[in-house]
């Protein structure tokens, strides 16, 4: 039985830490029922660290508290290049050096957690609560597989401590986000808003079955006690030697020197952060050394040694003050809510995506809301949900989409099995006929340079393009006067026009771009053309 527990142990790191399966899944099966079949017929024999607990154990009335041996402590927050400069000249002040290296990691947005292990074996998981006193997941935390029953290394040997406390972060990757939200809708139950609500909501679950069925990760990233060995001299050598312990640590961690090298890690992780399998709300730094960790100490409810700098908020709260629709290039009814100013990400963003009308009577988006904008990376700004406590009373109007095409007023049609609403007015439509030329134009397609957005709007607006083949008919008159009623439309009449004197560079330019897109490739040229079902 003991050999079958380290057996499949050993299995379940290499496939859920390592991600390097060692065995068929039929065999892991095979052995798992025989430790199964052995344990139900010895019960009294039935070892702490066997991997059937990670099934899930019967529903517990409630949480037990737990008291922290070694408190939880918060983090002191920057969000500036100053409050990164500020931070690294008070712990050079304080340790009077010229220079201070830091261990730089990733600030995972997930629930802390800390777990306990004694002589290897783990017995205790507890949440942060309030930082002196959580509440005892240990049940549930059995169930997260990446999490390991029992530390690798030799007791013997003096490689395993007597009693070691470990803190990190219990979190969802996001593909397993999107499947949970899949099986939520699929169930008609309510979604998750973000994946640290999910983590949270699974992790602190009465019922440790149904935290055994979403798929949990987890990240150490430091220590609260330890007995029965010695604390490695460094940060990064702790880090280090979680994973030999075969305890889970993030790769995307460093150790820098001085204020450029804090401020180069937290760039990267930025120009990264979008493609990470997880979310993050920023880095955090921490002093390397041990002992001077301990020089600098704490003050109030957080460290002097450490501090968490912040990535602007990818997610905000504003009201919706109307829902608009936009026409696709091939006649795509989408809603857009716009939205009173707010700064997410960095950006000021002031309207969000509705995809499309299914999804706007699904989350219940109404003029008047509150709602949750996310921006991430690149992508377009989304609503992620409605803040209901807040509706207006009394309640405004569902949504309705138009039975109209704003643009040209044809009929929209939704065709069976399809979420997607269209504008039936194809190229006679202002709209489509811009979003057509703008996808020919693109770098992908015909790569014709300098016909931007504003051109292109011009010259449909002005009726001398109304369709893409139009566009190899324009003479330089042509462009001329698209350029004269844009400029006298918008009021930006340059004084050198007004003088009499008329630049035309720009518009040979672009007359040569276009002449120089007549001959591509045919794969470029049907995926300029944009035709629907043909990729």
């Amino acid at each position: 039985m003991a050999w079958l527990v380290e057996e499949l142990n050993r299995h379940i790191y290499s496939y859920h830490v390592l991600d390097a399966p060692t065995i068929p899944d039929a065999e892991y099966d095979r052995l798992f029922g025989e430790l199964q079949a052995l344990e139900s017929a010895h019960p009294q024999a039935v070892k702490n660290d066997s991997p059937t607990s990670r099934v899930g154990a019967a529903p517990i009335p409630e949480f037990k508290q737990v008291t922290h041996s070694v408190p939880m402590l918060s983090l002191n927050n920057g969000f500036a290049d100053e409050d990164v400069e500020n931070f690294d000249r008070r712990v050079r002040d304080a340790l009077e050096a010229k220079q201070v290296a830091y261990s730089a990691e990733l600030k995972f947005d997930g629930l802390a957690i800390s777990l306990r292990y004694e002589n290897g074996v783990f017995v205790q998981a507890a949440t942060r609560g309030d930082g002196y006193t959580g509440e005892d997941v240990t049940a549930n935390i059995r169930t997260v597989k990446v999490i390991p029953l029992r530390l690798h290394g030799s007791e013997a040997q003096g490689e395993i401590p007597a009693v070691l406390e470990v803190r990190g972060e219990v979190l969802m990757f996001k593909d397993d986000f999107a499947r949970l939200n899949q099986r939520q809708r699929d169930a008609g139950q309510k979604e998750f808003a973000n994946p640290r609500n999910a983590a949270a909501g699974s992790l602190r679950q009465l019922d440790a079955r149904i935290t055994a069925q979403r798929k949990l990760r987890f990240f150490a990233y430091g220590i609260g006690r330890l007995e029965g060995a010695e604390l490695p001299e460094t940060h990064s050598g702790v880090l280090d030697w979680f994973d030999r312990l075969g305890l889970p640590v993030s790769k995307e961690r460093a150790v820098v020197t001085g204020c450029d090298g804090l401020l180069g890690y937290y760039r990267g992780i930025g120009d990264k952060r979008s493609s990470l399998p997880y979310e993050i709300d920023g880095v955090v730094y921490k002093v390397d050394s041990v002992a001077d960790q301990a020089a600098l100490g704490f003050v109030s409810r957080a460290p002097r040694f450490a501090l968490a700098h912040k990535f602007p908020a990818e997610e905000a709260l504003t009201t919706v003050s109307a829902i608009d629709v936009q026409v696709g290039r091939t006649g795509a009814i989408t809603p857009v809510a716009r939205l009173h100013p707010v700064s997410v990400g960095g950006v000021t963003v002031t309207n969000a995506t509705l995809h499309n009308e299914d999804e706007v009577l699904r989350k219940d988006v109404r003029v008047g809301d509150t709602v949750i904008v996310r921006r991430a990376g690149d992508v377009i700004p989304e609503v992620l949900s409605v803040v209901l406590e807040r509706r207006p009373s009394p309640e405004p109007m569902r949504y309705k989409l138009p039975d109209t095409c704003p643009v040209c007023g044809s009929h929209v049609v939704r065709e069976e099995g399809e979420a997607v609403a269209r504008c039936t007015g194809g190229l006679t439509c202002a709209a489509q006929r811009k979003e057509a030329i703008r996808h020919f134009a693109g770098r992908r397609m015909m790569d014709i340079e300098g016909l931007g957005d504003r051109y292109i709007d011009s010259l449909v607006e002005c009726s001398l393009v109304h369709g893409v083949a139009d566009l190899y008919k324009l003479t330089l008159d042509d462009l001329l006067k698209m350029k004269r009623l844009a400029d006298e439309r918008e009021g930006t009449t340059p004084e050198t026009v007004k003088q009499g004197k008329v630049a035309t560079k720009w518009a040979d330019n672009l007359l040569e771009a276009i002449a120089a897109s007549k001959n591509p490739p045919l794969e470029r040229l049907l995926f300029a053309l944009g035709i629907r079902h043909v990729g």
